[in-house]
């Protein structure tokens, strides 16, 4: 088996854990926002939560992907008093800018704890 068989795909209005990325400002520098759970929200427990969401923006003339981000998401509730005890929760919702000089393709991939990889459409920019 190979690792792209265990990335998983869907459409985010139908599923809560395909990640989303939103292209907010294209210019000199591009503004990406990227979410799990934008239309039906991802659970955020101690029990079950994404982990992380990695940014990747493939150049149209290039033959490989860039690695643009990897956020980590490390608080879901628990405390020295155990699960969900907390109320300290991090969300999976990043914005961040970019210089990107060429056209090209944004992917994004999310981890949960529970439910493995999945992939965001590809968004052409």
């Amino acid at each position: 088996m190979a690792l792209k068989d265990l990335i998983q795909t869907a459409d985010f209005t139908k599923e809560k854990h395909t990640p989303v990325i939103e292209v907010l400002e294209k210019g000199d520098k591009t503004k990406i926002r990227v979410s799990v759970g934008k239309e039906i929200p991802h659970p955020n427990t101690t029990e079950h939560h994404i982990e992380w969401i990695e940014v990747y923006f493939k150049p149209a003339d290039g033959k490989f992907p860039y690695l643009l981000a990897r956020f980590t998401f490390d608080s879901h509730g628990a405390s020295t008093n155990g699960p969900n005890t907390s109320q300290v929760y991090t969300e999976p919702d990043v914005t961040f800018v970019a210089k990107i000089g060429t056209d090209g393709e944004l992917f994004a991939l999310s981890y949960c704890n529970i439910h493995g990889l999945w992939e965001s459409e590809v968004v052409k920019i």
